[in-house]
């Protein structure tokens, strides 16, 4: 049998084999963040094809966290009906389900949420939206913390497999963590121990109101890639042994902010992406993303040689993969030689909902995804995640 179809635990919990699909921002979503039909049909499509973990995109568990306008929240008790039918959904069809608990941080827009964004810092400005970030005082990191584990809560009501916490991609949590976003000298900055302080009371609060059976999981960065130094593939390092050391039950790398397009890698679809923005900003956005172009650049498993880092931090702890992966016997091999337990993807199952049927029927040998990230786009622009290679419809 294949490396990838083996069940693997993570926690209390048994995952039929080593596919995780990675948290992806569908544009699905109410205005109030409620779950849709078309929300429970995408991922009840990716259960029934075999995917063995699930984790949707990220859900806000705070108002002033909601980081894009058609966003699934988990906010508040009136959340709970639709996610405990997409659970229920996934279930039915023999999947594993995780909910990501986010907070945008100074990723959203003063527009949006009707105030400055919040930030560990004040002061900087979101290169996307123009908008300077306020900061955090004492009352509303507390607050937020709180929030983390009050959705983590309604997680469970919703009867979810497990949580992960959302530390990479430039949002709240991974602002606290990098220096780049975190330049405050109390408490909660000032060294990696202060930098590190919000999330390890995110998740000691996050463990007292979950049940044992229901692992907590952490998605965090392992480059920043902002323009002055953040998080670097030592740091996570560092941060990966106490995160162990904290009870973590999986952890998931990634890398990028939204200061660059590194989150993805390939194409860029620098006109597709500059629609999303005010028209006055388009110009300036074409040009940047254009000098991002070959820094940004696809290549194969581009995570890997910082997971080479971390993983002996983690100790027995299972580590998931994302970022390039695409054919099969790459997988098989990552996972046999321990460099990743699981494998995470998102592109190619925006594109092949029933990859994994296909790698277990033999029909497929690797994911036909081509990185345009027109997908990435789309969303940009509050069209639904799907494959766009033919290009987003007129906006």
């Amino acid at each position: 049998m294949s490396a990838m179809f083996k069940p693997v635990k993570i926690g209390a919990m048994e995952v039929g084999n080593r596919f995780v699909h990675s948290a992806t921002y569908e544009a699905m979503a109410t205005e109030n963040g409620e779950v849709t039909d078309e929300l429970i049909k995408r991922y009840s499509t990716l259960a029934k094809a075999g995917t063995g973990l699930i984790i949707p995109g990220y859900l806000f568990v705070h108002p002033l966290g909601r980081a894009m306008p058609k966003q699934t929240g988990i906010h508040s008790g009136e959340m709970i009906p639709g996610l405990k039918r997409l659970v229920e959904a996934v279930h039915e069809n023999g999947g594993k389900i995780a909910l990501q608990l986010a907070h945008g941080g100074m990723q959203t827009s003063k527009a949006f949420i009707g105030q400055a964004p919040l930030g560990p810092s004040g002061g900087l400005r979101n290169p996307m939206t123009f908008d300077k970030c306020k900061e955090m005082t004492q009352d509303q990191i507390e607050e937020t913390i709180h929030a983390f584990s009050q959705g983590a809560r309604r997680a469970a009501e919703a009867n979810a497999d497990a949580v992960q916490i959302h530390a990479a991609h430039g949002y709240l949590i991974s602002e606290f963590l990098s220096p780049f976003f975190n330049r405050r000298k109390d408490a909660w900055g000032g060294s990696d121990e202060g930098r590190f302080r919000f999330v390890k009371e995110a998740i000691q609060e996050t463990r007292k109101v979950l049940p044992d059976t229901v692992p907590v999981l952490i998605k965090m960065n392992t480059n920043d890639f902002t323009p002055k130094e953040g998080v670097t593939p030592e740091l996570a390092k560092k941060y990966a042994g106490w995160f162990r050391d904290a009870g973590i039950d999986g952890v998931e790398l990634s890398c990028g902010t939204f200061f660059t397009f590194h989150v993805v890698r390939g194409e860029i679809p620098s006109k597709e992406m500059a629609m999303a923005l005010p028209g006055w900003m388009r110009l300036l956005a074409k040009l940047q993303f254009r000098k991002l172009r070959h820094a940004c650049g696809f290549s194969e498993a581009y995570n890997l040689p910082a997971a080479e880092i971390i993983k002996p931090e983690l100790g027995n702890i299972p580590l998931m993969l994302v970022g390039g992966v695409r054919r099969l016997s790459q997988m098989e091999e990552l996972v046999e030689g321990k460099y990743a337990n699981l494998i995470s993807m998102s592109r190619p199952f925006i594109r092949e909902p029933f990859l994994v049927k296909r790698f277990r029927e033999g029909t497929a040998a690797e994911a036909s995804c081509i990185s345009c990230n027109k997908c990435f786009a789309a969303i940009a622009n509050n069209l639904p995640v799907r494959c766009y290679v033919d290009g987003l419809p007129p906006l």
